[in-house]
């Protein structure tokens, strides 16, 4: 029992963001290579042990603010079915794991796993409280899941590819940011204290700055000489309906559904968006392949 207890603390469910690591071996045309497959995988489950690790962390921080929150009361430290002490001992043996394993595979990859790490406890002790910085550090850490992906197989990854990480990745922090917002309204700074600082209208405005430049910086690295020379094709632009239509799709269940509070889940359980992202993939697949 308790051993369920911990693997929900480390919400599997959010795992899905670390598919970000097989960015580089899909567009770096090796993903028929078995070896290199195995490498990121291994990478893969490396930055589940490491997310895992940060989430137990910042539920023992915010252990107060969440049992106030109507959803995270409901989770296993906020709720007391985990006690804090265990939470800790889990904390420092996934870490102790995950480093031990990405030691393994090599510095740079090293490097990446612990500047992730890095980040984000210094995220929930500090840059979560900073207006802004909150948000840039979260996109911060789907740049370097990126990155480690890139350096665990040895490949160059796209400026390009950086760039459209790191606006899409503000761009679900924002929606996520809005969501807490409406939805806890005026308990909303009790909860998080910099939800203070923002307002529906402001972050409504800055998903209009991030979502146009997610499309066209999206649309650029498609049509790019880089793009085009390296896969001998310039066929990429076709899946650029398939990138408006999810951000459209996204966008319409966050105002009109008052959804976006969690990007995994949506992916899910929203079929539209579901079937957009494998048309998108299958079609990535057929013109890189």
């Amino acid at each position: 029992m308790v051993l369920k207890e911990i693997f929900l603390t480390l919400r599997p469910r959010q795992w899905v963001k670390n598919v970000v690591i097989f960015a580089a071996l899909i567009f770096s045309q090796n993903l028929l290579y078995f070896p290199l497959i195995l490498r990121a995988s291994v990478a893969f489950v490396i930055f589940c042990l490491l997310s895992g690790a940060v989430y137990i962390f910042n539920d023992l921080m915010d252990l107060e603010q969440d049992r106030l929150h109507p959803v995270k009361r409901n989770r296993p430290i906020a709720s007391g079915r985990i006690t804090p002490q265990t939470a800790s001992l889990s904390l420092l043996v996934l870490v102790a794991v995950a480093v031990g394993a990405a030691y393994r595979l090599g510095t740079p990859f090293l490097i990446a796993a612990l500047s992730y790490l890095a980040l984000f406890i210094f995220y929930t002790l500090k840059l979560k409280h900073v207006v802004i910085l909150d948000l840039l550090a979260i996109a911060a850490g789907f740049v370097i899941r990126a990155v480690a992906g890139a350096v665990v197989i040895s490949v160059d990854i796209s400026h390009w590819l950086l760039l459209c990480t790191i606006l899409l990745a503000l761009f679900l922090g924002l929606a996520k940011r809005r969501h807490e917002l409406i939805l806890l309204a005026d308990q909303a700074s009790e909860h998080r204290k910099i939800l203070a600082e923002y307002s529906p209208q402001l972050l409504d405005q800055m998903i209009s700055v991030v979502t146009s430049s997610t499309v066209v910086t999206y649309a650029l690295y498609t049509m790019s000489s880089e793009t085009t020379e390296k896969f001998g094709t310039d066929n990429l632009v076709f899946t650029v309906p398939f990138v408006l239509y999810g951000i459209f799709r996204y966008l319409y269940l966050v105002h009109q559904k008052q959804e976006g509070g969690s990007p995994e889940r949506l992916l899910f359980s929203d079929k539209y968006l579901l079937i957009n992202v494998v048309a998108w993939v299958i079609t990535v697949w057929l013109i890189i392949y």
